[in-house]
């Protein structure tokens, strides 16, 4: 892990680019979830608050990389950050260098903050374009990385911007520093009992992880339609759920791992299904064990709600990736509900480490008004899973020659 944080490194006066993660989702130019912008803020404070100058760089989106795209403009991100932090912060230009980018740059007093176009305007972003990554590098004095959901990635503004700054600082943010410490602390020692809730539709997400996880974990929850592939591979009836075909011997060799393995994988013991892949059509019983054919699973039944909710709230330390069903719809919202609601007890009530993997987890945590009691709620949902997978961050590698 990088032992130097932004907080060790001495700002004033200096330019300090930032790589924030900026991804939020918009709604004709509304931000309609702003919790990436403040997670980035206490590092953006720490900059300014000492006399530095903020420069904040992100991608937003999938733009064509041809050019400016006024949909995926992080202009709108500008003024709801100028709006949180109370100062202006401008957001100059077409693309991320650009004439009016760099003469912003130039003219920044200490504590100034600039947002630099969306990244991925410039196709060189992806491509991790090292002539790119030399012309963002050239406008700073400090590089620091704060965008944890893209720190599985090696785009240019990551891994090719940091290589390009030579001796200067390289630095990570607040945010950064912590995920890495949760996540990273969890998987080398968790306190146990050490249970990981996996869910999701896909088996082939998660593989992964699983296998990663096996020696470490000594429970592991399954939910969500993955658990169907693995279902069907010990020969359940799982109707017309979804199901991986081509992982069923996957999840036949996972299963194998497990029993000879210390890890307890545990599968749903019942289900709610339906006959329609739908909110509010179709005919919905609940199934114990095998599912009635013309019926899908779509979230866990009530008893392994309560399994689950047991075996969460005897731990010590919770990872929870993925949801147990598909929790947008209210008549298949309550498995999640509960893993929600367990882990937050686990935290408040036993003292439990609980930590939330990003992505449609976090979006639960949020939904069920639980994430203010969990000890950790990840904003990189595919960071997040390739950490618990155990692959090593070439973002990360390359920083902290401070």
């Amino acid at each position: 892990m990088p032992k130097q944080t932004i907080e060790q490194t001495d700002v004033r006066s200096k330019n300090v680019l930032i790589r924030v993660d900026f991804n939020v989702p918009l709604d004709n130019a509304t931000i309609t979830d702003d919790r990436r912008i403040k997670a980035a803020i206490p590092t953006i404070r720490s900059v300014i608050d000492r006399g530095g100058r903020a420069i904040l760089m992100s991608h937003l989106g999938r733009p064509s990389g041809d050019g400016y795209e006024p949909a995926l403009s992080l202009k709108p991100v500008a003024a709801k950050l100028s709006e949180l932090l109370g100062t202006d912060v401008q957001c100059p230009g077409e693309l991320p260098v650009s004439p009016e980018a760099k003469a912003a740059v130039e003219s920044m007093n200490d504590a100034d903050i600039v947002v630099l176009e969306n990244l991925r305007f410039d196709k060189r972003e992806k491509s991790g374009d090292e002539a790119f990554a030399q012309s963002l590098a050239d406008l700073a004095d400090i590089y620091v990385n704060d965008a944890f959901g893209t720190c599985h990635r090696t785009d240019a503004s990551m891994y090719a911007v940091p290589k390009a700054m030579g001796t200067k600082p390289t630095v990570v943010g607040f945010l950064v520093e912590k995920e890495i410490r949760y996540l990273s602390s969890a998987l080398a020692n968790p306190e146990r009992p050490f249970t990981v809730i996996l869910g999701g539709a896909k088996v082939s997400d998660k593989l992964p992880a699983i296998e990663n996880l096996l020696p470490k974990a000594d429970n592991i929850l399954i939910g969500g339609a993955m658990a169907y592939t693995f279902l069907k591979a010990l020969g359940h009836n799982v109707g017309k759920s979804r199901v991986e075909e081509d992982k069923l011997d996957d999840a036949k060799r996972i299963l194998d791992l497990a029993a000879e393995s210390k890890v307890d994988l545990h599968l749903p013991e019942d289900h709610i299904c339906s006959t329609t892949f739908s909110e509010t059509a179709g005919d919905i019983e609940v199934f114990e064990d095998q599912i009635k054919d013309g019926f899908m699973g779509l979230d866990i039944g009530p008893k392994t709600q309560v399994h689950y909710a047991t075996l969460i709230k005897s731990s010590k330390t919770v990872v929870w990736n993925g949801p147990m069903g598909v929790f947008e719809w209210a008549p298949f919202k309550v498995g999640t509900k509960h893993v929600a609601q367990a882990c937050a007890d686990a935290t408040k009530e036993h003292g439990a480490t609980t930590i939330v993997g990003g992505g449609d987890s976090a979006a639960a945590a949020e939904l069920f008004n639980v994430a203010a009691d969990l000890s950790h709620v990840s904003t990189g949902g595919g960071a997040s899973l390739e950490m618990l997978e155990g692959k090593p961050f070439k973002a990360l590698e390359v920083i902290d020659n401070a």
